[in-house]
């Protein structure tokens, strides 16, 4: 009689174990989302594998080979953003003989940018050497960026506004682990130290000043809230450090972390690794997940030798979306032998050959 009555028991089992149980996890995972976030970092005009001093090869370098990294990143997730976190105008002979020799045409666009629109970034900061070619010439290159060009606390004298665009809200889709479709708001917002004010005192002096970074954060990121911002990423082209703060304070971003409308902070500037070995005492430091006082931060070296990510988990809490959890890490292009670990980006090298190769034969014509 017990046996007989066992396919009975079965069924409401099977019922549970099948169909239902799909939708089970359907419901869960309904408005979970998986968010990505990748940095590169002062970049100093390393667009090509290349060491024009030495005039050889360098796989420990160049965009075209963190490109890579951007490609495979981006290609095992779903929803993605692509940031750079400033400095990539300056810093080898490419960038110079742009600036100081051929100039930037009328209607020509910067190689650096071509290299950014091409990848489709979302949006870009500006770093403090930025400004060593003076204005004229960056707000002639910036016109050939297709993608925000952030600031928050460098102002217009003249104005007394913010010089560039303080922060953006970009609305993007995104879909959830259940598949179904959101629009996000994400606000992102750039800083940079004060010092430029010294650094580039020649080319700043009467024309812009600085705010401190924490000061300039406390003005504009309730604004981004107010305006509907669901996320708020910091592109802080400022290092990492928990010295007391000051309104000189060069590296902030540890301040940052602090804010609890900051979701994420994409560092730079120091040319560090973050997460990383230097800063394993650094207080309130998650080393295994990539966490300063509990927030996501990345630094990604420098010279494209490391792509940053922060991977975010978003989910609503009493009807607002909410950073669930987050880890952050690093990948490197190269071994610590220089031997490369990923393989050029053909497509974005066709893209910025040219430039690369005329830098290249001005240095022959020099004989250096």
């Amino acid at each position: 009689m017990f046996l007989k009555k066992i396919p009975f028991l079965l069924i409401p089992l099977i019922l549970f174990y099948t169909p239902f149980s799909r939708h089970v996890y359907a419901a869960e995972n309904q408005g979970i989302i998986d968010l990505r976030i990748l940095e590169t970092t002062d970049l100093h005009s390393s667009l090509v594998n290349y060491d024009y001093y030495q005039t050889k090869v360098d796989n420990r370098i160049g965009l075209v080979k963190t490109a890579t990294l951007i490609h495979q990143a981006r290609n095992e997730v779903k929803n993605s953003l692509l940031f750079d976190d400033g400095d990539h105008l300056k810093g080898n002979p490419l960038g110079e003989y742009l600036a100081r020799i051929r100039g930037i045409n009328h209607g020509k666009t910067h190689p650096v940018y071509r290299a950014f629109n091409s990848l489709g970034y979302d949006a870009i900061a500006i770093g403090n050497h930025e400004f060593n070619y003076g204005l004229k010439f960056l707000n002639a290159a910036i016109k050939g960026a297709n993608m925000p060009v952030l600031n928050a606390n460098v102002f217009s004298v003249k104005k007394n506004k913010p010089y560039f665009t303080p922060y953006i809200i970009l609305k993007r889709q995104v879909v959830d682990q259940s598949g179904t479709k959101h629009t996000l708001k994400i606000g992102v917002i750039g800083f940079m130290p004060t010092q430029i004010m010294k650094w580039d005192k020649a080319n700043l002096e009467g024309k812009v000043y600085a705010k401190p970074i924490i000061d300039a954060a406390k003005e504009f990121i309730p604004m981004m809230k107010a305006k509907g911002a669901d996320l708020i990423i910091a592109l802080a082209h400022t290092g990492i450090s928990s010295e007391p703060y000051n309104s000189e304070t060069e590296n902030a971003v540890y301040y940052l972390t602090k804010f609890p409308e900051i979701d994420a902070v994409l560092a730079g500037h120091s040319h560090s690794v973050f997460p990383g070995p230097i800063f394993q005492n650094l207080a309130n430091t998650n080393m295994t997940k990539g966490l300063i006082n509990n927030k996501p931060v990345v630094m990604a070296g420098s010279f494209g030798s490391r792509l940053g990510i922060i991977d975010l988990k978003i989910g609503k809490i009493a009807g607002k979306w909410t950073v669930l959890q987050g880890t952050s890490t690093t990948k490197a292009i190269s071994d610590e032998n220089g031997r490369s670990l990923v393989k050029t980006d053909k497509r974005l090298f066709r893209i910025i050959k040219f430039e690369h190769q005329e830098t290249v034969d001005f240095i022959r014509k020099l004989g250096l």
